[in-house]
């Protein structure tokens, strides 16, 4: 590891030298000029909802290998490992877990039921040309499921200018990662893109010497190719995707003559489609049909405990869009939803009176519904927008989902968001929560499942303070999510079990978040941000704090860029505050099982970017505080026991990391 580290260091004065040599402003007669767009950075969501969109320059400012990691220097956005078996990240958004935050792959759902432990694995971060995050309650036209808010990806698309880009990725662990995208024109209507994905670990890391892999090694690729055609009023945008991953994890080879496996095999296919056709130019009337659907296989080996599911997934929605004038705009349409899944869980009680391999639940929730959206713009201050959405699912019933949102430009240097609005998820109780299966504790599920429901609202201030030629961008927020039906999984009630069922009393989450950003002569650019959170949950009949939660977060970025953008540094710094962790048991010897709660701690990345005409070469570091969680799986020694646990995560498995890139475009 030093001389991994040492050798990045190196390189790093090295290729400094180089830029100082090749990059020394001289005067020189110039027989062309060159004039290129600076790359999106990170903006405010334009319309009524509160958000930000990432384009390439914020998200270049880390390695970015996939959208997991691509939110290390986003100050709403948290995401931590679930557990030490699987591996598996998961987004935090205003405080609660990631299957409340609905992911969209360019305004298309995915990645439910099974898949959505991993879905931050499962994109490509060279893919990518920008991310939206809304918060709250969004649209109405995208679904029912965003309660605490939305992330949608925008990849690169078919019609951008021809050529193939390439991302070469290592670091100390020796995870080897490689990215290609190239994009054709075949005529000046049609154009297609061919996007390649391939990365491996190829060592078994155990830092802390427990006998238990840190986190497991993954190999995985994808293939996707999609298609572009613009004819006149008419648009075509389509494509197919393939995906396979193996994760294997557990003890450490060598480690016992009955090693605790912990392997995962997926395979998904996908396919999507768009078709749009303006029919009215001056009033934007346009009508579109969209639509994709998918096929996930995933089997996984927990020690004696196996998970295999085979998910259908599949989603349509037609649209209606007209302004009538400038200030009233009308959106609306009809949409399907069909989800089946074949899911085995063994051996295991499910529930307690059974023993051995069981039929989970093999049927399909077929969900039409229509929706329609009114946006009314009095001013160009003043910007309300109504949503109301009615569904039907075969399962569940009828259900309304109406939603809210205003802003309102009080001045030039302040804007006020107000959102309001409701939410609601079909329970995926195994598929959401497999990976407690690694766990020595007996793990059930209540027979009682109902779709989860809760209301969002939320209040935010933008404030744009002159602070000499410059500008100081302010951001104040409030957000408070409660729920009426909630899927709780609760460690706290039995200590040698973990339950699954529905909320028995009240769950909620206030979340108080300031931040600020600034500018200084386009070199410098500083970013500081504070957050608190206060999510509470009833386990057993006591409203406790939600385990494993982080209290607040504090963040400060810098992005330094000399020599005219050539040369950039970004520095990340986080503390992120502690909690609690769930109800610990006295153990045989009258000692706790573990501390009653975490504590906080710092985490330092710091990348160096050097630009060069077609190449650019970025090393850098993560986790430089070095800090690490003492103990990320108990009872590491027996994994075969009943105090075995691996799934009770809330801080870096890993310790200080390096790594270098390239990216190359032709």
């Amino acid at each position: 590891m030093k001389r991994i580290i040492l050798f990045s260091l190196l390189l790093c004065v090295a290729w400094f030298a180089v830029a100082q040599k090749q990059d020394t402003i001289q005067k020189k007669t110039l027989t062309a000029v060159s004039v290129k767009s600076k790359a999106e950075g990170l903006s405010r969501l334009g319309g009524a909802e509160n958000g930000q969109k990432m384009g390439q320059e914020v998200l270049f400012r880390a390695a970015c290998c996939n959208l997991g990691e691509s939110f290390v220097a986003n100050p709403s956005v948290d995401v931590n490992y679930s557990d030490a078996a699987v591996g598996a990240r998961q987004i935090k958004l205003l405080g609660l877990s990631g299957q409340y935050v609905q992911l969209l792959i360019e305004n298309l759902p995915c990645f439910a039921g099974a898949a959505s432990p991993y879905e931050l694995n499962y994109v490509p971060g060279s893919w990518m040309n920008s991310i939206a995050v809304s918060k709250g309650a969004s649209s109405v036209k995208s679904g029912f499921q965003s309660i605490t808010g939305q992330i949608d990806v925008e990849y690169l698309k078919p019609d951008k200018e021809q050529g193939v880009d390439i991302n070469l990725y290592t670091d100390s662990r020796l995870k080897t990662e490689g990215n290609a995208v190239a994009n054709i024109h075949l005529n000046k209507h049609l154009s297609t893109e061919l996007l390649l994905h391939g990365e491996k670990d190829w060592l078994h890391h155990d830092m802390n010497k427990d006998g238990w892999h840190d986190s497991p090694a993954i190999g995985q690729w994808h293939v996707q190719n999609r298609w572009k055609y613009v004819n006149g009023r008419y648009i075509f945008h389509g494509g197919v995707g393939l995906m396979r991953e193996e994760r294997e994890g557990g003890q450490m080879k060598g480690v016992s003559d009955n090693p605790f496996r912990v392997k995962l095999d997926a395979d998904r296919v996908e396919a999507y489609m768009k078709h749009a056709v303006l029919l009215n130019y001056e009033h934007n009337t346009n009508l579109a049909l969209m639509a994709t659907g998918s096929l996930y296989d995933l089997q996984g080996e927990f020690g004696r405990r196996t998970y295999s599911t085979k998910n259908k997934d599949l989603y349509a929605r037609l649209m209606f869009e007209h302004e009538f004038n400038a200030r009233h705009q009308l959106s609306a349409g009809l949409s399907l939803l069909m989800q089946g899944k074949d899911e085995r869980v063994g051996p295991i009680r499910v529930p307690e009176s059974m023993v051995g391999y069981r039929l989970i639940d093999q049927w399909p929730e077929t969900v039409p519904g229509a929706y329609a959206e009114y946006t009314y713009k009095p001013s160009h201050k003043l910007t309300m927008m109504a949503g109301l959405r009615v569904d039907r699912s075969s399962l569940y019933g009828t259900f309304v989902t109406p939603r809210l949102h205003a802003k309102w430009m009080v001045s030039d240097m302040m804007t006020l968001r107000l959102s309001a609005g409701k939410g609601y998820r079909s329970p995926h109780a195994w598929a959401e929560n497999h990976y407690l299966l690694a766990s020595g504790r007996d793990v059930t599920v209540a027979e009682d499942l109902r779709m989860e429901e809760a209301w969002n609202s939320g209040l935010s201030a933008a404030f744009y303070i002159p602070v000499g030629e410059q500008t100081l961008k302010l951001n104040a927020e409030y957000y408070y999510t409660n729920f009426i039906n909630q899927l709780v999984v609760d460690y706290d009630s039995d200590p040698k079990k973990i339950s699954i069922g529905m909320l028995k009393g009240k769950s909620f989450s206030h979340t108080v978040q300031v931040d600020g950003s600034i500018d200084f002569d386009e070199e410098l650019e500083l970013t500081a941000a504070f957050r608190y959170n206060d999510v509470r949950c009833t386990y057993g009949g006591r409203l406790m704090e939600k385990p494993l939660t982080s209290r607040y977060k504090g963040l400060l970025t810098v992005a330094w860029k000399p020599y005219m953008g050539l040369i950039q540094v970004d520095v990340t710094l986080q503390l992120n505050g502690g909690g609690r962790m769930p109800t610990p048991y006295t153990t045989k010897d009258r000692k706790l099982s573990w501390d009653e709660r975490f504590p906080a701690y710092p985490q330092l990345n710091v990348q160096v970017t050097r630009r060069f005409r077609h190449i650019t070469v970025y090393v850098g570091g993560e986790n430089l505080t070095n800090y690490r969680q003492p103990i990320p799986v108990i009872g590491a020694d027996n994994p075969w026991g009943s105090s075995f646990e691996p799934t009770m995560v809330w801080g870096p498995v890993h310790g200080i990391m390096g790594y270098a890139g390239v990216r190359m475009n032709f």
